[in-house]
């Protein structure tokens, strides 16, 4: 079976258009959330969100071909290339006639969704736009960037809510682990910052109501926290069998060795008592990467801080890795932390965007602390590694990213020792 290597990484996020700027701001415990620009907010409840910030879209694709793409669309080919040009990635005729792509998106272009809508009431039927439909369904963002790469092999879209990018790279990871592709394109991608996106997600009472202090809204783990902050955004790794990354003497950041993936089956919304399918997940990511529990230094858990999503996810960490999370001295202790702290929550972009910075953790050396950790939960008594980002080696990291429906996935992201 081959070994899967990360060579390459783009990250379009609310804290940097660029991987360099979005890793800088997450060590420097910045916040990317701030009041909704993107439309009226005055109705609104909830009127602050965590949105990407002076993104031109022309930098990373033709003026000409952006009436074809929704927002969500522009973030992938944006992070694509800028993955694809960070691993130097250049295909044969051969090679590219099984590289593929895959993209997790959660909802899809639902801003474009409501414009049409606006546009078939006010307008009628014949001043739909052609280019709506590409515009709105998921699979586009994977379909793009394969037009744009020339990546003719498996081409296709994860839509598991929240845990839709973790899901593609887990793919992808099994995709070339067979032997069926050299190369993937693999992340997430979201763009849901609009009425009904916002409107809907107050609706289920999901959100966090600090509208006075966005940058203190999302706080995962904490005794105050009282919903999660709706992110955008996207995350792309470029994928490689470990033979074509040493046959070309490619910079590898990380290997991915487990992936895991499960289901609730227990709750619309809400997860399983203690966390039980993310336990089954996290185990399974364990038992396919052969490391021990013991052995995975850092977590990025999904910790969206939600009042019961924070609880259920600490009593499954506690489960799964035992007194090397609950009573390790800190030095040799798991830590965790939530870096949707800081950047929101990117919904189907989140696990993809995740599993990037456990990737750049395990080659930096640097765990990202939870920001606004000021008041822990009793009912979260793990190490959440508050406030200031911490030094560490990392051998191994783990990267958890659980849905609505029930839908659980864990990755695992390992130090290469050549």
């Amino acid at each position: 079976m081959e070994r899967v290597v990360v060579t390459g990484l783009g990250l379009v996020t609310p804290l940097g258009i660029g991987t360099a700027d979005s890793w800088q701001a997450l060590l420097a415990a910045k916040s990317g959330a701030g009041p909704v620009t993107q439309f009226d907010a005055t109705a609104f409840r909830v009127r602050i969100a965590a949105e990407v910030k002076g993104w031109e879209p022309t930098r990373f694709i033709e003026k000409k071909k952006l009436k074809e793409m929704d927002r969500f669309i522009e973030f992938t080919l944006g992070a694509a290339k800028m993955a694809v040009d960070d691993a130097r990635l250049e295909l044969s005729d051969a090679e590219s006639e099984t590289a593929g792509c895959i993209i997790g998106v959660g909802i899809g272009g639902i801003a474009t969704f409501e414009k049409t809508k606006q546009v078939l009431m006010e307008r009628g039927p014949h001043k739909i736009s052609p280019y709506a439909i590409p515009s709105i369904i998921a699979n586009l963002a994977a379909g793009q960037v394969s037009m744009s790469h020339g990546l003719r092999g498996v081409n296709f879209c994860t839509t598991s809510a929240c845990a839709s990018g973790a899901h593609a790279i887990g793919e992808a990871t099994e995709w070339i682990r067979r032997g069926r592709a050299s190369v993937m394109v693999a992340g997430g991608a979201e763009a849901s910052i609009t009425p009904v996106g916002i409107g809907g997600f107050e609706a289920m009472f999901a959100l966090s109501k600090r509208n006075d202090d966005p940058q203190g809204a999302s706080r995962p783990f904490d005794r105050g926290r009282d919903g999660f902050v709706v992110g955008e955004g996207s995350g792309v790794l470029v994928l490689e069998s470990l033979t074509r990354a040493r046959n070309r003497g490619a910079s590898i950041y990380a290997e991915v060795t487990g992936y895991g993936a499960s289901s609730d089956a227990h709750h619309l919304t809400q997860p399983s008592p203690n966390g039980e399918g993310a336990q089954r997940a996290m185990r399974m990511a364990l038992a396919d990467s052969g490391v021990c529990a013991d052995a995975v230094d850092y977590l990025n858990a999904h910790g969206t801080s939600t009042p019961v999503g924070d609880i259920q996810e600490s009593k499954a960490i506690a489960a799964v890795f035992g007194t090397h999370a609950t009573e390790s001295a800190v030095a040799t202790r798991l830590w965790i932390s939530s870096t949707k702290s800081m950047m929101g929550h990117l919904l189907g972009a989140a696990g993809a965007v995740e599993a990037a910075i456990c990737a750049l953790t395990v080659r930096h050396g640097v765990v990202p602390p939870t920001l606004n950790l000021v008041d822990s939960d009793p009912e979260c008594p793990l190490d959440y590694v508050p406030l200031v980002a911490r030094e560490r080696r990392v051998r191994h990291a783990m990267s958890n990213s659980f849905g609505f429906g029930g839908t659980n996935c864990a990755l695992i992201l390992s130090h290469f020792d050549g």
